[in-house]
């Protein structure tokens, strides 16, 4: 269905709710949200939400998922702590849902998905990598999402977290070779950064039944 959107725009607008919205990050998906032509802010429990984006905490999110799912609303999810269990219970909720989607990424900054590629294919052609992730002091998980998941793509590296006032979202990936070293550095320094990954999602959602991790697919 078309209608008439922000700036006289024309054309299907999807309606998004947000969970965590009052949350640093919530905030600026909601006014991101506002400010697009083809989206309406609605509230998450809304139903005539098709999408709801999750920027909430690891100890609820996966009821919100499971609700969300029950409910046949789209989800993507911001929030941190996946691991491999917590994604197979996930894809299990999907299975009998078809045309449903979910997608949980690590990380929303185009870079930071980038990075990843750019080592994945990198650690091709080196016996040994390091990676160094670093965050703010509040961050509850460690190694981080983005860590976990270029850890999968590059072979056996170590990690390394750190945790410190005055730092947001930063991961070097460090490849050894015999005379040379190549690095691979991401820095996230404003959180406005995760904004344009998570409206990609969103926009991108309603095409990609099932469960789709990290933003890699979708650019």
């Amino acid at each position: 269905m078309c209608t008439e959107g922000r700036g006289g725009y024309v054309g299907p607008v999807m309606n998004v709710g947000v969970l965590g919205a009052r949350g640093r990050v919530g905030r600026l998906v909601c006014e991101a949200v506002e400010a697009a032509a083809d989206l309406d802010l609605v509230d998450a429990e809304d139903p005539s939400a098709a999408v709801v984006v999750d920027f909430t905490r690891h100890d609820v999110v996966m009821g919100n998922l499971r609700r969300c799912i029950e409910r046949g609303v789209h989800v993507v999810v911001g929030t941190s702590g996946f691991d491999r269990a917590r994604l197979d219970e996930v894809a299990s909720w999907l299975a009998d849902r078809p045309g449903q989607g979910v997608v949980i990424a690590p990380s929303f900054a185009l870079g930071a998905v980038l990075m990843m590629e750019f080592a994945a294919r990198a650690a091709r052609y080196y016996p040994s990598a390091e990676i160094v992730e670093m965050h703010h002091a509040q961050k509850l998980d460690a190694p981080s999402g983005t860590a976990l998941r270029t850890a999968d793509l590059v072979r056996d590296p170590r990690v390394h977290s750190v945790r410190a006032n005055g730092l947001l979202a930063h991961q070097e990936v460090l490849f050894g070779g015999d005379g040379e070293r190549l690095t691979l550095r991401h820095d996230s320094i404003d959180r406005s950064s995760f904004i344009p990954g998570v409206l990609l999602a969103i926009r991108a959602i309603p095409a990609r039944p099932g469960l789709t991790v990290g933003l890699g697919r979708l650019i």
